[in-house]
């Protein structure tokens, strides 16, 4: 899954495409090189991030997914949002997914709209807010919260009628480094159910932090553990880089053969 942000805040390439032509450059380099679905945001969810408006984030987004569905209409697009209006005005726009850091929590009309739309969702472990989540860190039993989280998540998520769920344990979402490098090193954990599992841990501060360097350096890190996730049970991987990525889907898929 290759990461389109087209924000000016996000913490890797915010503000970097701003316009049609580098858009549409973008999306087909990612194409090109093997990615299987384009998920698109216009809000930051970077710790610290702050709130965005419902109408700003239509204004940056739909133009965006009407563009890419009309010039690369083979394109599954996935819209990484938390809100059911843009969630369902993306839908009708073209794109295919919906992506929600929030799992429902933060628009009660979410699980309702996807169902009504039929069509996938991702759900992602998060405390908080953006802005508010590194601040909740604290756990007694970290696993058995997050696994409790989802089992209650996707017991509602089915009685709304939604069939297709991917869930995401939530990289740099209300954790610690030292808890994020706990949770992949036991990820096989969350394939105790039959939902498939997303990992995004593309450029974050677990890796760079650790390194004692920055995002734009922090290729070959996210390469690294890109391949210990597939190892662990993941079944997507969603990057800033897609060649390299789908490089250790290669790699890995031949190990398993």
């Amino acid at each position: 899954m290759g990461i389109l942000n087209v924000t000016p805040d996000s913490f890797y390439d915010g503000g970097k495409y701003k316009d049609e032509k580098s858009i549409l450059i973008q999306v087909e380099k990612m194409l090109s090189d093997g990615a299987t679905f384009i998920d698109i945001g216009a809000y930051s969810s970077r710790p610290g991030a702050m709130e965005v408006d419902e109408s700003t984030e239509l204004k940056r987004i739909l133009p965006i997914v009407h563009l890419i569905s009309k010039e690369f209409p083979e394109s599954i697009l996935s819209i990484d949002t938390f809100r059911s209006k843009v969630a369902e005005e993306c839908i009708k726009g073209g794109a295919a997914i919906i992506n929600d850091i929030s799992a429902g929590y933060r628009d009660e009309k979410m699980l309702d709209v996807v169902a009504f739309l039929g069509v996938p969702y991702i759900m992602m472990h998060m405390k908080g807010t953006p802005k508010t989540m590194q601040s909740n860190t604290d756990y007694e039993d970290m696993f058995k919260e997050i696994l409790y989280y989802f089992s209650e998540r996707i017991a509602l998520t089915k009685s709304k009628g939604i069939k297709d769920i991917i869930i995401d344990p939530g990289f740099g979402f209300a954790k610690t480094l030292a808890q994020n490098y706990r949770l992949l090193n036991e990820l096989e954990l969350f394939k105790l159910n039959e939902h498939p599992l997303l990992v995004g841990l593309s450029r974050k501060s677990m890796i760079h932090k650790l390194l004692n360097t920055d995002a734009s350096h922090a290729l070959n890190g996210t390469t690294a553990l890109h391949m210990v996730s597939l190892q662990k049970g993941a079944n997507i991987l969603r990057v800033h880089d897609v060649k390299e990525a789908v490089e250790c889907v290669q790699l890995h898929q031949q190990l398993i053969t």
